[in-house]
């Protein structure tokens, strides 16, 4: 290396800030790098294609600790692909979330008094989009915060023209194929919102309630009467039968017969059926079809009447008694009234504790109802989803998960599609003035005069096209051409039957639409995605699930305001590991921006020093220090490239921050320090090899801490020729055999030095004081190369004349024991270093006590294998001689003490 190239680098190093502030730098660099494009992929591009789509948000969302997660690790993919020489797409959007954004609108027409209803369909649809253009989608800001690098020029929304269209496209398609159909089914029904809601937006809640035991049938005791007991008394106003197990002895005289329901005045058939437990109760269940699912399966297993009871607000409807009118909460107290007055309150539970499911948006209870709905038929399309993961089509990491996935997809039940709301994709089912049914498509018209179904399609049935959706079918575009099927999914596990399974299941029904399958491998099954990452649940630092009503966890932009982003995104990284749930709290993310600190510091310092990569010497030229790091450096890259590869992300992370900590900042800097004072010619090399090893760190950590890492590579590389290290080239595989001995000289002297630095610690001695000393045996230890880096870094000096022991330190390394003589005359603690021995003869005495059981052990010996017995002799050995070594330095302190 030139001088000139050193004094650049030193120049560069000034120009750096004095510490690193991410707050100054990467809103700035960011907005750089989406204006150079890198993020924009090209869809003729010759490259290998990579590909992800994002798990859309919510319109109406925030960034929050879960979206954090799955974007940091994403962006890590795309970015480490992007390096590896992929033609990259991250595709962006967003979900039109359509109870959560219809809610936010009905709010603010209620703060002047109005409802939708005031405005009609069309004009309540156009405030929402009114509101979505000028309010929604704050998260994408959020998200260029982070550091997502996405195709902002790709952003998609599920309510788009386009994406509407393949909405349309798909629903004909499978209606006309016979999946989609009509059916009265029981759903979960959100009285507030008026609607049917999704099975994911069901959140199950242990509450207080009460277990009431009532009488039906004869009051007196000689007459057929049952006693059933139920945690919701206002649903017998809905009863059609009492169900007993057939089995059961105390109601065989009973089956077939009917009894007396103490309100409506209906006799109700007494039914056999397997699914009650004879042991819960009574043993007698009542049954209510249209308010229960497990009561509907006996409703349609015994052809019984299924009356609904309460209107879509969750009022009693239709019974024709005087609980009509009333909210099902104060029908439950009104009727438990009315029935402990006639004396048929057997008996009450109160508090029991039972579980009941609650809306995640209105965060009442849900009701069961009955009602008419549109539905995809599931069976064909869920067995296709299991096939494409049991024939190896597509893979889930991890491969623990597969089981859960089986179990889903091979028992799911059909698909409740419809909503009864405003906003969001209109079912596009037309209906005649003589009752005839019409599905419209993209292309067609409903006949004049013809009214549209009112209702609108889940939110999920639009998600689940979003991996070939957004790229343009059912059109053939460069797009599905280039980047479909989609390379990896990464999401919650907590999802993976709600959304990842309704991707699978619309994949596999197109994967033979040549929009689809064009240009592609006729003989491999067009599956949305090869592989499925499923990471586990955010929770803080006390292993708590993250919860916004109950105040736990952390808001993402807050750590990004205090840490900067990139120690939030090694803080999440660092703890992913496939399937498991990652613990996350102020001292993860604390340490995260020391580590940040840690690498801008020794970075500077490197630059300071005039560390530029360039053309390594010939590898016998470098020393013991230079080739350890350069073969430490390879085997990192291969840990890290393999475990990436695995998406085992903590697994990278832990091994390139232990590398660039420990053995990049701690020892090598330190050895390096040395060799910039020795010749010239020494010091030019161990710039290039510092300088090397630099820009590999930089290049390996870039996808997790993109800033940090671009504005010190750009200070160590001069922006190589007006690159940036979002398009520099990913390590490579260095091609160098590793020099074992120059690793084995290393470790010794770290462990040489250590021990030493722990005595001096031990002793109450600063760093500025030096201790003359000796050291014997460091010929036998092949360590006289390393005697000058030994000295500088253990504060050593060479022994004058007059030199006298005072203190030793022993140190067994690979193949010799070093003796450490030292004048310690003045300085050393005797009672402290008698202490530490102390101390050590402990743990050798242990050691030596545990070794000498197991090897007098006989039935150990006879069942151990001969090397595992082998090892523990050579253990003992070892403690015998420690036990010695260390007794005969504890007579020596006993005599300098004596002396003293």
């Amino acid at each position: 290396m030139t001088s000139t190239a050193s004094e650049n680098s030193r120049n560069r190093a000034d120009a750096l800030p004095k510490s690193w502030n991410p707050g100054e730098v990467e809103a700035d660099l960011y907005e750089r790098w989406v204006a150079a494009g890198y993020f924009t992929a090209d869809a003729s591009s010759d490259k290998p294609p990579y590909s992800i789509v994002l798990p859309p948000p919510n319109v109406t969302g925030n960034l929050h600790m879960g979206h954090a997660f799955d974007h940091t690790l994403m962006d890590l993919l795309t970015r480490r692909k992007r390096m590896q020489g992929y033609e990259v797409l991250w595709l962006p959007g967003m979900d039109h979330a359509g109870i959560a954004t219809q809610s936010i609108v009905e709010k603010q027409l209620a703060v002047d008094g109005k409802t939708k209803e005031d405005f009609g369909r069309e004009l309540f649809v156009e405030k929402v989009w009114d509101w979505k253009r000028e309010s929604g989608g704050a998260i994408q800001g959020q998200m260029r915060r982070l550091g997502d690098g996405v195709d902002w020029s790709r952003d998609r929304f599920t309510m788009d023209e386009g994406l509407s269209r393949a909405v349309q496209t798909i629903f004909k398609r499978l209606y006309d194929a016979g999946l989609i159909y009509r059916a009265e089914r029981l759903v979960n029904w959100s009285p507030s919102l008026e609607t049917a809601i999704s099975d994911v937006e069901v959140k199950y809640e242990d509450v207080e309630g009460e277990l009431v035991s009532l009488r039906y049938g004869s009051l007196n005791n000689d007459e057929p009467h049952v006693i059933v007991a139920t945690t919701r008394v206002e649903t017998m106003l809905g009863d059609t039968a009492v169900a007993v197990h057939p089995d059961d002895e105390r109601y065989r005289d009973l089956i077939g017969t009917t009894v007396y329901h103490p309100i409506t005045g209906r006799q109700l058939p007494i039914v056999a059926d397997d699914y009650v437990d004879p042991e819960f109760g009574s043993g007698a269940v009542k049954i209510t079809p249209a308010h229960d699912p497990n009561d509907f399966e006996i409703g349609v297993r015994h052809n019984l009447p299924m009356p609904t009871i309460m209107d879509k607000t969750g009022k009693i409807a239709d019974t024709g008694t005087e609980f009509d009118g009333m909210d099902r909460f104060e029908a439950r107290v009104k009727i438990r009234e009315r029935l402990a007055a006639e004396g048929r309150i057997v008996a009450e539970k109160r508090p029991y504790v039972h579980s009941v499911g609650h809306s995640e948006r209105s965060g009442e209870p849900i009701e069961p109802r009955l009602s008419m709905q549109w539905w995809v038929k599931v069976d064909s399309l869920a067995r296709a989803a299991g096939d494409a993961v049991r024939n190896g089509d597509v893979k889930i990491y991890p491969a623990s998960q597969e089981p859960r996935w089986f179990d889903w997809v091979d028992n799911m039940h059909d698909w409740c599609i419809s909503r009864q709301l405003w906003w969001g994709h209109r079912i596009p089912i037309w209906y005649g003035p003589e009752g005839e049914i019409v599905c419209v498509g993209p292309d067609e018209r409903a006949p004049e005069g013809w009214v549209q179904d009112p209702d609108v399609l889940d939110t999920w049935f639009s998600s689940g096209l979003w991996p070939f959706s957004t790229m343009g079918w059912p059109d053939a575009t460069a797009e599905l051409e280039k980047f479909y099927p989609t390379s990896v999914l990464v999401t919650g596990y907590d999802i993976l039957f709600f959304w990842v399974a309704r991707m699978m299941m619309f994949g596999m029904f197109v994967s033979e639409d040549p929009a689809i399958g064009a240009g592609k491998d006729p003989s491999r099954t067009q599956v949305p995605f090869d592989d499925v990452f499923l990471h586990g649940l955010i929770r803080d630092e006390f292993g708590r699930k993250y919860s916004k009503s109950k105040g736990i966890g952390v808001d993402p932009l807050l750590w990004i305001d205090e840490y900067g982003a990139d120690a939030t995104r090694f803080t999440l990284a660092r703890g992913a590991q496939p399937g498991s749930d990652l613990s996350v709290g102020t001292p993860h993310v604390t340490a995260s921006r020391s580590f940040v600190t840690k690498l801008f510091n020794a970075s500077k310092f490197a630059l300071m020093n005039g560390a530029v990569p360039g053309e390594l010497r010939a590898r016998d030229t470098l020393t013991d220090a230079d080739r350890w790091i350069l073969d430490r450096l390879e085997e990192v890259r291969a840990e890290v490239d393999s475990a990436f590869d695995r998406y085992e992300f903590g697994k990278a992370c832990e091994a390139l921050y232990h590398f660039a900590w420990d053995e990049l900042c701690d020892w090598y800097l330190e050895l390096a320090k040395v060799q910039f004072a020795e010749s010239e010619q020494r010091a030019a090399s161990t710039r290039v090899v510092l300088g090397t090893v630099l820009d590999s760190v930089l290049r390996l950590l870039h996808p997790v801490i993109p800033f940090v890492t671009e504005t010190l590579w750009q200070a160590l590389t001069e922006g190589a020729a007006g690159e940036s290290l979002v398009v520099a080239d990913w390590p490579r595989p260095s091609g160098v055999a590793a020099d074992p001995r120059a690793a084995q000289r290393i470790s010794d002297l770290q462990r040489l030095v250590t021990e030493i630095r722990r005595f001096r610690s031990d002793q109450g001695l600063t760093d500025k004081q030096k201790v003359s000393a000796r050291l014997v045996g460091i010929d036998a230890a092949d360590l006289t190369g390393q005697l000058a880096e030994i000295t500088t870094l253990a504060r050593l000096t060479e022994p004058g004349d007059g030199f006298a022991a005072t203190a030793s330190v022993e140190v067994r390394l690979s193949d010799a024991t070093v003796t450490v003589e030292l004048d310690t005359s003045g300085t050393v603690d005797l009672d402290a270093e008698r202490r530490r021995l102390e101390k050590d003869l402990a743990a050798a005495q242990k050691e030596l006590s545990g070794t000498t059981a197991k090897l007098g052990n006989e039935a150990f010996l006879a069942k151990a294998p001969d090397e595992v017995v082998a090892k523990i002799r050579g253990r003992r050995e070892v403690a015998e001689s420690e036990v010695a070594r260390i007794g005969a330095r504890l007579e020596e302190i006993a005599r300098l003490a004596a002396a003293r």
